[in-house]
């Protein structure tokens, strides 16, 4: 469908409440689009940048249900297949969970690019709005409300009073000093940053790191050769990776993380040598060597296998392209399981586009976004260390100090404390 930032497949998701349970959940009115503008980036739990947001509406109140984001295609000539796309699929999952919307409300988010203007995107913008406006109708559902966010100002498409939308549009209300804001804060709601923001700290390395990352996935590669012809086990293998990787963890957490996304990325990709990163890398292909890598995802190991995860899938460069989807969907899993979803359905979607067949990212994507709690893989993944092992009870490791990238760390089977990659 685009080529922006979404898998092809749209995806829709339920509201949810802060506190998980409804009848705990903060309320606030809207009363104009202004307002309905402001709410948008609290609704989704980042700023949408080059989206197509749209949220089902129920009931007489005008109560928020599901909502669904794509990117906006750049080809006009994509826009009415689009619509057609996103209007049936929103209306669908509102269907599964109980009834039909009584009406929609439309958000384009594109800002001007250089030597353009916000008031040319929305006027470039505004067929695309006409469009999705008939793809709703066609469905008994109408657009209650398109508005178009661009440069930091709003348009109304459905309004023609020039008093209360003028041709220039209307300031954005400034970050933070809105009711909708107070009320977020209270009920612990977040915006994580933009879109764009949030995608960069996953997207590959384009330097001259990016070059020597690759060499080493190269290497990497042609080691795991001779280790297979010499009768190398998964167990051994997987084992290897995870002792590795686990080593990276402790490095990670002996490092504390920097304040800020990039600064922070930058430390993280400084304690990881290039050889390093590619045999996790290319280990985390196996997907039991991955679902044992997946059990990490509560209590002390959290931060550091988020942090090992996006720096990973940061070195997935070149042609290792599509190795990312193993990174980016354990950065997913840990970032839902930890309460995350906006990240999560950021990273998952960036996995389905590196490898759009990568089945465990279509799960955890499509569980997400059905609304569908992770507890219950959480259980499984506890069960199944549990099993694997008894003997082994859950404790906190002491911070040992570990070598700095590039240093051999002696023979492998000094560091290779169990084998935690046995299959299942």
């Amino acid at each position: 469908m685009t080529t922006n930032h979404e898998p092809r497949t749209p995806s829709e998701r339920p509201s949810v409440s802060p506190s998980g349970a409804c009848d705990e959940q903060p309320r606030i009115t809207l009363r104009s689009p202004a307002e309905l503008a402001d709410a948008l980036p609290y609704m989704l739990g980042f700023h949408p940048t080059d989206s197509l947001v749209m949220v089902a509406v129920h009931g007489e109140g005008g109560r928020f249900g599901g909502r669904l984001r794509v990117g906006i295609p750049s080809a006009p000539a994509e826009w009415e297949d689009t619509a057609s796309q996103v209007a049936a699929c929103l209306v669908r999952g509102s269907e599964r969970r109980g009834g039909k919307p009584e009406g929609i409300v439309v958000f384009l988010c594109q800002d001007p690019g250089e030597g353009d203007s916000a008031q040319r995107v929305m006027t470039r913008l505004r067929p695309f709005a006409q469009r999705l406006r008939l793809a709703c109708g066609s469905l008994d559902v109408p657009v209650l409300e398109a508005l178009c966010l661009s440069g930091g100002r709003w348009w109304s498409y459905t309004c023609n009073d020039a008093d209360c939308c003028p041709a220039e549009g209307r300031p954005l209300t400034r970050p933070g000093t809105s009711v909708m804001a107070a009320t977020a804060t209270f009920a612990g709601l977040q915006v994580r940053g933009s879109l764009k923001e949030i995608e960069n700290r996953l997207t590959p390395l384009r330097d001259d790191r990016a070059v020597e990352q690759e060499e080493a996935l190269d290497r990497a590669a042609v080691a795991l050769v001779p280790k297979i012809l010499d009768g190398a086990t998964r167990q051994e293998v997987g084992a290897e990776t995870l002792g590795l990787a686990r080593t990276l963890m402790r490095r990670l957490t002996l490092a504390h993380p920097v304040e800020g996304g990039l600064r922070a990325d930058d430390l993280d990709d400084s304690l990881l040598g290039h050889d390093e990163a590619a045999a996790v890398i290319l280990g985390l292909q196996d997907r039991e060597i991955r679902d044992v890598a997946a059990e990490w995802m509560e209590d002390e190991e959290v931060a550091p296998a988020l942090r090992l995860w996006r720096a990973l899938a940061r070195r997935c460069v070149g042609a290792y392209g599509e190795h990312a989807a193993a990174p980016l969907t354990l950065a997913g899993w840990v970032s839902w399981s930890a309460g995350d979803e906006p990240t999560a359905r950021i990273a998952l979607g960036l996995a389905l586009r590196a490898d759009a067949d990568y089945r465990f990212a279509q799960l955890l994507h499509q569980a997400c976004n059905e609304g569908i709690g992770p507890e219950g893989l959480r259980e499984c993944l506890r069960e199944e260390r549990k099993r694997r092992e008894p003997r082994a009870p859950r404790r906190k490791r002491s911070a040992a100090p570990t070598r700095p990238p590039g240093r051999r760390s002696g023979p492998r089977g000094r560091t290779r404390r169990r084998a935690d990659g046995s299959g299942r």
